[in-house]
């Protein structure tokens, strides 16, 4: 029998677990730094890193005065999401615009995180071909099979209601993350020590033409935007804050503290691996095989990369699915379709509720992302794109736009000039990404057909 089916769904970036913020803060980007560390060279690579986390910093401390309204520390209503945050401050029309990025960028980390899992998963498999035949083997393996294998897992976890109020997945994913990311700074560190010397130059790695590395660069620049989504989940964080002492308070040290520890990091990560391999830094530190031996701490690595990206696709789904259903649910009322709920008992396992939208909608979902994936399986080009996309809107532009509003700031005055100032000079940076990422993504499809 069927029965009404009650939303319980978790709004769009609303009450994530404290956990979630360790996955958003270090997650798949890290793997792309050194690549970006080259391309950039021993002065703009740093330069670029620390550029963007003092952006982020900037962003982050103008989202930490909009969690109340009007006051910052006294306000009486609390804006328990970045998008209530919009549209209590800017109204529902800049809502739904802000909503659309964060849909676009959720789903672009989707995307991003099967080309990465398929590719981590090739990795385990080449290593142990490279150990056994060799470095100089044609050990070559195709990425598809390992995207349908990751859609399928996709697939049957996305169809678990509720899957926030499961922590495990949360801290096992935020473990995986610093699993690898330890390792890969780890195995930089040995072969920095190997090769008796640091690679890499002041200009970065060197190209045939001049536009060859304008879109190049181009292309870090998205790399490094991608790694620091912080702004997008910081008012939710602060949601889980008590009080006293004041809620921006604490978020104000919490965000330092976080923001110089993880650029902190991601330098040390970017740049161990530019100077151990050079010119020839992979796009993805763990999975271009720099490194191959030991053969079985690669494997670790990957896997650990496997197992973070499998919640982690969960994770940044699962809000997404939220919002969709409960926006559908709302326009169709009275359809049992939507608003009812079956049991399926299957051999061997406790009885699962199923939902006929949400089996139609997240199986459209996942099969969509893992046909993209395969269709444009670049692991560095679409995690500048994604960063191109969302970076701006989300960290800078919306932010800077509510901090005018509920501060009142005259136009025209100093501080609004500044704020001002600050998203115009962030826009071209932004475009810069997006455009040289996009060109890198048409290249290398052309180059494979």
């Amino acid at each position: 029998m069927g029965e009404e089916h009650v939303d319980h769904q978790t709004p769009l970036l609303h009450k994530q677990q404290p956990q979630d913020t360790v996955i958003n803060r270090t997650g798949a980007g890290v793997l792309s730094l050194a690549w970006s560390m080259a391309q950039l060279g021993w002065i703009a690579g740093p330069l670029a890193t620390l550029l963007f986390a003092s952006i982020i910093f900037i962003s982050s401390s103008l989202l930490w005065n909009c969690y109340r309204t009007p006051d910052p520390e006294l306000g009486p209503i609390r804006n328990r999401s970045y998008i209530e945050a919009v549209d209590m401050n800017l109204g529902k029309k800049n809502a739904r615009v802000c909503s659309l990025f964060v849909q676009v960028g959720l789903y672009g980390v989707g995307i991003a995180y099967t080309i990465t899992t398929a590719t981590s998963m090739r990795a385990i498999q080449k290593s142990n071909c490279y150990h056994t035949q060799g470095h100089k083997a044609a050990c070559y393996y195709d990425d598809t099979y390992y995207m349908l294998a990751f859609g399928v897992v996709q697939l049957i976890l996305s169809q678990i209601p509720n899957f926030h109020s499961i922590h495990w997945l949360s801290v096992v994913a935020a473990i995986m993350s610093f699993a690898y990311a330890f390792i890969g700074l780890g195995l930089g560190i040995a072969k920095v020590i190997g090769n008796g010397h640091l690679k890499g130059t002041i200009g970065g790695i060197s190209t045939s033409t001049t536009a060859e590395k304008i879109w190049l660069v181009s292309q870090a620049l998205g790399d490094i935007a991608f790694s620091y989504p912080y702004s997008l989940i910081l008012i939710e964080i602060q949601d889980t804050l008590k009080s006293p002492p004041h809620e921006n308070e604490t978020m104000k040290k919490a965000s330092i503290i976080s923001i110089s520890a993880t650029t902190f990091f991601y330098l040390c990560c970017g740049g161990l691996g530019y100077a151990a391999f050079g010119d020839d830094t992979p796009g993805n530190l763990l999975t271009g095989f720099g490194f191959y031996e030991p053969y079985w701490l690669i494997d670790v690595a990957n896997a650990c990369i496997v197992l973070h990206l499998i919640g982690g696709y969960q994770v940044y789904s699962q809000p997404l699915f939220a919002n969709v259903e409960k926006w559908i649910s709302g326009k169709f009322p009275d359809s049992g379709f939507i608003h009812k709920d079956f049991n399926l008992k299957l051999p061997l396992l406790p009885a699962f509720r199923l939902n006929f939208l949400r089996l139609c909608f997240r199986t459209v979902y996942v099969a969509s992302t893992t046909t993209i994936g395969m269709l444009f399986p670049y692991f560095n080009q679409v995690l500048g794109v994604i960063g191109g996309i969302y970076f701006w809107p989300l960290s800078i532009y919306f932010p800077v736009q509510m901090y005018v509003k509920q501060r009142n700031i005259e136009a025209w005055s100093r501080k609004w000039v500044l704020l001002q100032s600050f998203s115009t000079f962030c826009l071209p940076l932004t475009l810069i990404a997006m455009v040289g990422s996009i060109e890198g993504l048409i290249s290398a499809k052309a180059e494979l057909s």
